[in-house]
């Protein structure tokens, strides 16, 4: 029998839903975990986010589903409305399907409980979360992070998930390397549903937890139930109409009833209940030829290397993966061994996948947005017919099925079989999903 393989030591650079992810992964594979987050103290902004089955698959894999389903809202069903009055295109069931076809359900969740649950299991876990820790400088080969204070910090491998603002993947670069802007924003509201109750136009909404998508010329909207269904989530994504200097701003009541005052009554009257908003620039960034140093001690993770627009909903989803699979990877790797073949599979892994994501996610933005017109009425004849080349990407069947279908632990597996075992002898049974 081989000699016991000795720990990593994982530094992963950010506290956000990837970085946790990555640390519960490399955690439960029987690494120790260091993150550092330059934040004072822990929780995310923001409002509603979704987690499609491809994500909760992981996370109840992690015993994370009770935590989870008590925060979140099954939604029973997305629902493509015309904007102009409301009028059903599209439908395509969810509760109880996705958890037929892909073993895991669709949430909604607030991103605050979302981030709760994941550093409570990560603390439960022992990963130690150091707070202030915002990183200046990174030595590659060492590899060794330092913050802000002086202080530095050893590892065997960084991990930097430090999002879209990325300061690892400038230093990885050597070079600034700013978000791009795609040319949109999102008007982020959450109203009562209370409220909405009062309201004979609005009631109905809030009886079956529906995800309502409104479609319109070069805008839509978004809204659904959050928290055991006393908030409604709405998000507007709308032209960009920022100054180039500031990326968030409030929004006025008179600016929402402006952009939407032609649109489907319920939703405009649903926009009046409205006491504040917040609209943030929709940013991404250029894609890398490698998310990997040439050291092989050092990667990006989540929006640090594959940031995207949230027409698909799988931004969150594709951080969860990466954390997922390049933590399950690391299970049977130990101090001494190489990390640059299991690096190299982990970005073979995911880079494809993400990039398909980014992809898709700015092309529904064109279905999403399309002006009225021939082509307008071609995609509502569409997206009123079957699955097969439906405009729906959750209906149409095949895009569906791969990103509702992705099994991260299965990946792992498969690459342990088909490669890693050559490269570090065979690893105990369990794979990436096993618990310590």
């Amino acid at each position: 029998m081989p000699p016991k393989k000795q720990p990593l030591h994982v530094l992963i650079v950010g506290a956000g839903l990837g970085g946790l992810s990555c640390a519960i992964a490399t955690r439960l594979s029987g690494h120790r975990v260091t993150v550092l987050e330059q934040s004072p103290s822990l929780g995310e902004v923001g409002a509603g986010i979704q987690i499609p089955p491809n994500s909760s698959k992981i996370l109840f894999s992690w015993d994370l589903g009770p935590a989870l389903s008590a925060a979140a809202v099954h939604p029973e069903a997305f629902i493509i409305r015309s904007y102009r009055d409301g009028s059903e295109l599209a439908r395509q069931q969810m509760r109880g399907y996705v958890e037929t076809e892909y073993g895991a359900p669709y949430l909604h969740i607030h991103r605050g409980d979302f981030h709760e649950v994941l550093v409570e299991k990560a603390r439960e876990l022992g990963v130690e979360i150091v707070l202030n820790a915002k990183v200046t400088a990174i030595d590659f080969e060492a590899p060794a992070v330092t913050i802000e204070t002086g202080k530095t910090f050893t590892a065997d491998l960084v991990v930097a998930a430090d999002g879209l603002k990325s300061r690892c993947r400038e230093l990885f670069l050597g070079r600034a390397d700013p978000p791009k802007d795609t040319g949109d924003l999102a008007y982020r509201i959450l109203v009562k549903t209370e409220d909405m109750k009062q309201d004979p136009l609005l009631r109905e909404l809030t009886e079956v937890p529906y995800v309502n998508y409104w479609i319109g010329p070069d805008q839509h909207a978004v809204c659904y139930l959050l928290r055991s269904s006393n908030l409604y989530n709405i998000v507007l994504l709308s032209p960009d109409t920022l100054p180039p200097s500031t990326p968030i701003a409030p929004a006025t009541p008179s600016e929402l009833h402006a952009l939407f005052s032609t649109w489907d009554p319920r939703l405009t009257r649903l926009l009046t209940l409205s006491t504040a908003a917040t609209k943030w620039r929709l940013q991404n960034s250029t894609e890398l030829p490698s998310w990997v140093h040439a050291s092989s001690r050092f990667c990006l993770l989540g929006d640090a290397c594959h940031a995207t627009l949230p027409y698909l909903a799988q931004g969150a989803a594709m951080a969860v993966e990466d954390g997922a699979v390049l933590g399950g990877l690391l299970k049977g790797i130990g101090r001494g061994d190489g990390l640059g073949e299991v690096l190299r599979v982990y970005e073979e892994l995911r880079k494809k996948r993400t990039t398909r994501v980014v992809r898709g996610s700015s092309e529904l933005r064109g279905v999403f947005h399309m002006r009225d017109g021939e082509k307008q009425k071609e995609r509502d004849r569409r997206l009123r017919g079957g699955e097969r080349g439906n405009p729906m990407p959750w209906k149409e069947g095949r895009v569906q099925r791969w990103l509702f279908g992705y099994d991260a632990g299965a990946e792992v597996e498969r690459a342990w079989k088909e490669g890693l075992e050559a490269v570090y002898g065979r690893r105990e049974e369990g794979g990436s999903m096993s618990k310590l």
